[in-house]
This record gives C-alpha cells, structure tokens and sequence, in this order.
C-alpha cells in the first residue's frame, strides 16, 4: 500500500544574532542554516496495519506525514501510496485519505459542527447515502450526538478532537494519518478515541499511520513501530522486539508479615525497603523471578506479591540512547 524509497528532504532556515544592527543587517545579507529533516528514509507499510511513527522533537515525523499526505515535496526519493505520488496526484489522492494534525483544524470556527462535516461532504462529494451511514457510525462510536450542534469555538479540546477525527473519515479514507491526536485530552477522551481507531482498522480495514509522544497510545495500538531521529530511520519492528532487547527488567513488590532486617536478593537491586514490604529490580534474563519468590518464602511469609514490567517509556527512552539522540 505505502512504498517509500530513499526520502530526502532538507530546510534552509534564517539565522542572525541578537541585537537591533543584526537585524537590520539580515535585510540586506541573510545568513541560512541548512536542516537535514529527512534523511535517505524508507519503509513499506501493509493495508490494515497500524503503525507507530515515533521519535523526540525535530526528528522528521510531521514532515514525512506531510510529505505522504502531499503538503511537501521532498528533495529526492519516491513515495509511493495506493499507486499515487502524493505531491503529483494530490486531487485524485486526497479522495482516498484522512488527516488529523493535533494542532491545526480543519473544522470551521464560528458555525456547528454539523456545518462543517455539510461542507467536507461537498468538497469530497461524498454520496449522500455513503455520508449519512458514515455520520450515524461517526456520531454513535465518537459519542458526538450531544455537541454535533454546537459551534466549535465552543467545544472542550477533548471535544474537538474527536470531531476532527470524524471529520477526517467522512468520505471513507483507506488510510488515516493521526498526527499528535491526543495531545492534551483527559483519559475519557484519550480512551474514547483509542476505541474508534480500534475500530475502524478491524472493520473497515484502515490503515493508521499514528505520530505521538504518548507511549501509551503506541502501546495500546500499533502493531509495528518506526523510529526516526535526526532525520534517519533507526528503527522498524514490533513492540516485542522492543521488550526483547530492553523489557527484561521488571519491579518485584512483595508485602510480608513484620521483619526486622531488610531482605537481601542476589543478583536483585533493593530500591525501597521497610520491615512490612520491599521492592527490588530484577534483570529476568539472569534472575528468575519464580527462583526470587521460592528464596523469599523460606525467609517471611508473604501476604502479597506484584510484578510489574518496565513501562514502555522507559525502553524508548533506553531505545533513544542506543542511538543518541
């Protein structure tokens, strides 16, 4: 479905020092910076994945995604996306997808949001059958029936999210690019939308292309992640590859009946510890935990035991050093 080879896209930006004779100096000689945003990028994508586009600011995701969505040109390379090259055959290709960036709006400020999806629906003319059953589905799974009236100005941003995210599948896009989608909702929200893009990639088959820094939106719903930094691609595989190579240490918590004297492991890190309860770290791929619990037995009796994994912050972070950035 998405073929992307050798992308390269490079931004000349304006630089001068502080200072009023700077300025006035930068209108006759301009001094520029050159920014190398894209980097010899390329990755495949497969109808009806759900893919995780991440990486920490400035690394190049916002303008792949509107190198793909057709905003940019890219120096070099090819783009590939349902037959279309996105900059070349934008009109016959905007018919064909759904783009939501967090911090833009497509949706009308002043009038109802009804409005807005009316107008949207002229402009993709979409089929008036094919718009109401979408509508229904839209305003029943992204609960709306209550501010579909209501002018946007007016709504909460949790709100408006998730009517720029209708409005973006109204005419039935096979793939949706989700730029930043839950910046700044509350977790009713977060969860409502995690739902519906659940949702629409099981039933309808779309493709979801997601950029974020919220990891817990990649946990919940990408099947594979790319990670990009400084411009280059350093990483494409599943989550599990992730907690193979950075998930083995997990946080043992046990509760017990009163002892005086911490407990000490082998081969574990003490991090708290007091004579009702402890918790140590403990690398699984030297320390069976199983063995740990068996040692801890012998020694006071347990009233309670919790094991926790690495959070998946944590190994993208650990993910970011390996390739310092």
């Amino acid at each position: 479905m998405i073929t992307i080879q050798g992308l390269n896209k490079t931004f000349h930006v304006a630089k001068r020092n502080a200072g009023v004779g700077q300025a006035f100096k930068s209108l006759f000689r301009r001094e520029y910076t050159a920014v190398e945003a894209l980097q010899d990028i390329s990755f495949s994508i497969r109808p009806g994945e759900i893919v995780g586009y991440i990486g920490p600011n400035g690394a190049g995701k916002s303008t792949t995604i509107k190198v793909m969505s057709g905003i940019l040109v890219p120096d070099s390379g090819t783009c590939s996306i349902m037959g279309y090259t996105p900059w070349k055959d934008r009109t016959q290709y905007v018919k064909n997808i759904g783009v939501v960036f967090g911090q833009r709006s497509q949706l009308w400020w002043d009038v109802p949001v009804l409005d807005s999806f009316e107008l949207l629906r002229d402009i993709y003319k979409v089929p008036e059958r094919e718009y109401r059953d979408n509508l229904e589905l839209l305003t029943e799974t992204l609960e709306l029936k209550e501010i579909i009236q209501m002018p946007v100005r007016q709504l909460s941003l949790g709100q408006r999210m998730r009517c720029e995210i209708a409005a973006s599948l109204l005419h039935s896009p096979s793939l949706l690019f989700l730029d930043e989608p839950t910046i700044g909702l509350d977790a009713v929200s977060k969860i409502a939308v995690r739902r519906f893009i659940r949702t629409i990639n099981e039933e309808k088959g779309v493709t979801v292309i997601l950029t974020t820094h919220d990891m817990n939106d990649i946990e919940a719903l990408a099947q594979r992640i790319i990670l990009i930094g400084k411009g280059r691609l350093l990483f494409d595989g599943g989550i599990d590859r992730i907690r193979s190579r950075f998930g083995t240490h997990k946080t043992l918590t046990v509760v017990y009946r009163h002892h005086a004297q911490p407990l000490k492991v082998p081969g574990a890190e003490l991090l708290s510890w007091s004579p009702e309860r402890a918790v140590w770290r403990i690398d699984t791929a030297s320390l069976n935990i199983s063995e740990v619990l068996l040692q801890l037995s012998g020694r006071v009796e347990l009233l309670d035991v919790e094991i926790e994994s690495q959070p998946i912050e944590e190994m993208i972070v650990q993910l970011y050093k390996e390739h310092q950035i």
